[in-house]
């Protein structure tokens, strides 16, 4: 088992479907932007290029740590835009606050439409919180940086 960072390969396919929506105009009828969350998993996940959906399968156990299954919503620091040719976007860090947790990986999904998989996040190695600040550190929004972006 393993977490292997990617841009899972069905977000692709969705963005060319106007499924998830990040608020940089109105893509379906409803112009809210959608809501994004990121969930934590332990070095016994897989996940990866296929993954599909948010599972609860060897998430980070929401027992006694300080960790809400599913995850925190994430807010959106840039919303979609572009420089050259490389469009991107970019989340606000995340904290998980007194947090008593090991985590291998993360998986960002939209929550508003049936918890699809937007993309994987492999932390090189477990790492540890106790009692403390977890926190998600997100790259400079920028083309050759942004946590999302399409070259």
């Amino acid at each position: 088992m393993a977490i292997s960072q990617a841009m899972v390969t069905s977000f692709k396919v969705e963005v060319l479907t106007a499924t998830h929506n990040f608020g940089s105009g109105v893509i379906r009828a409803s112009a809210a932007a959608d809501t994004f969350k990121l969930a934590l998993y332990t070095s016994s996940a897989t996940l990866g290029a296929a993954t599909t959906a948010y599972t609860t399968s060897n998430e980070v156990s929401s027992s006694g740590t300080n960790y809400t299954a599913g995850g925190l919503t994430l807010t959106i620091s840039q919303v979609p835009t572009s420089t050259g040719t490389t469009a991107f976007l970019d989340f606000d860090d995340l904290t998980f606050p007194s947090a008593t947790l090991t985590a291998n990986g993360a998986l960002i999904y939209n929550a508003t439409q049936s918890n699809k998989a937007v993309a994987v996040l492999a932390f090189g190695g477990d790492k540890t919180s106790t009692a403390g600040n977890f926190t998600i550190q997100f790259p400079a929004a920028a083309a050759s940086t942004a946590i999302l972006r399409i070259a």
